[in-house]
């Protein structure tokens, strides 16, 4: 059997760990060989393909990002896409496909399996931790990390200078970095984009902090969107599967209290550095587990599945079903941190 192998979608710590342990078990155990396809789905729809064997996977473990490339290219909304994809297949004689990747990736799989009849696995990849299917997604534990070390970092010479500091991270419709980055490092007001804020009371979180003779910390995801405005885009320009630019939501918060408090206040937007740098123990740990249950999913013929965390047991469950919602945090577990907020 020969099984392609693609990443798409943002790039994030974990994705080579994946490929790893999808070739060498499907190399050693099972007999198989690899075609890797360049950039997501770019690859077979443009017949960009990788060597992609043992010795290409050696060494790859510890580093970030993803040795095959990957890209927002949906498809489905590509000239005669399915019929390209169908052609890169037969001519490599691929068998079944692995896409590793988030929401719209993965539906992509669903798609083409469900209605196409191409056999794909899924392997569930965001720093967002936003696929209801699985507890956790590689790559979130990384970028969680990264958030709360820049927030350790910033409390020094917040409080050397007494100003606010709006801590802007990624996060576009689920709030699970901003809430677990800043209740570690001790942030005084974290803002979700599952519920709109109001600047007045966040103004009073922080007006709070400086009476209590210490500066305020503000983590806002960049998906956040104020009670009586809208969300701040970076641009109005929209990637293939309908995706607006966002980020500026920081910049207009540290106006507002600058405004509102007259305390100084500055922004760092954390960004794409959340989502580079080599994986965490944590992040190499489950994508290595995912990587060898999806070969095993392709051995069994179970396509149309996704692998998922469940506890500490990987298990398998339709891609429409993990593509069908985004998790989101859950208003009762925003609320229990709300007693650290001022």
């Amino acid at each position: 059997m020969r099984v392609g192998v693609l990443t798409g979608g943002g790039d994030c710590p974990g994705l080579n760990a994946v490929i790893r342990a999808i070739v060498r078990k499907g190399v050693q155990e099972y007999g198989y060989s690899f075609t890797g396809f360049r950039d997501g789905w770019r690859g077979p729809l443009d017949d960009a393909t990788v060597r992609l064997d043992i010795p290409a996977v050696r060494g790859i473990l510890p580093r970030g990002g993803t040795v095959l490339g990957s890209s927002r290219t949906n498809p489905l909304q590509a000239e005669d896409g399915v019929r390209r994809i169908r052609g890169t297949l037969a001519r490599h004689g691929v068998d079944a496909l692995i896409a590793i990747g988030g929401e719209d990736t993965l539906g992509v799989a669903a798609r083409l399996g469900g209605e196409h009849g191409i056999p794909c696995v899924g392997v569930p990849k965001t720093i967002d931790n936003d696929l209801s299917a699985t507890d956790y997604t590689f790559g979130f534990d990384t970028a969680v990390g990264i958030a709360t070390e820049a927030i350790d970092r910033l409390h020094t010479t917040a409080e050397s200078h007494m100003r606010v500091l709006v801590v802007e991270v990624m996060g576009r419709h689920a709030g699970w970095i901003a809430l677990h980055s800043g209740l570690a490092g001790g942030a005084n007001v974290i803002l979700i984009p599952e519920q709109r804020f109001d600047v007045d009371q966040v103004c009073s979180w922080v007006t709070s902090r400086f009476r209590a003779s210490y500066a305020p910390i503000v983590v806002v995801a960049e998906g956040a969107v104020p009670r009586d405005g809208d969300m701040v885009l970076k641009d109005g320009t929209l990637d293939s599967f309908g995706h607006v630019r966002l980020s500026g939501i920081g910049e207009w918060l540290a106006k507002q209290i600058e405004k509102r408090t007259g305390k100084e206040a500055r922004t760092t937007v954390l960004g794409h550095v959340q989502r580079g740098g080599t994986p965490s123990a944590f992040d190499r740990w489950l994508a290595t587990r995912f990587g060898l249950h999806a070969i095993d999913a392709v051995r069994d013929g179970d396509f149309g599945t996704m692998v998922a965390l469940r506890g500490t047991d990987i298990v398998r469950v339709p891609l429409g079903e993990a593509t069908a919602r985004l998790k989101t945090v859950d208003p009762k577990l925003y609320a229990e941190v709300g007693v650290f907020f001022g």
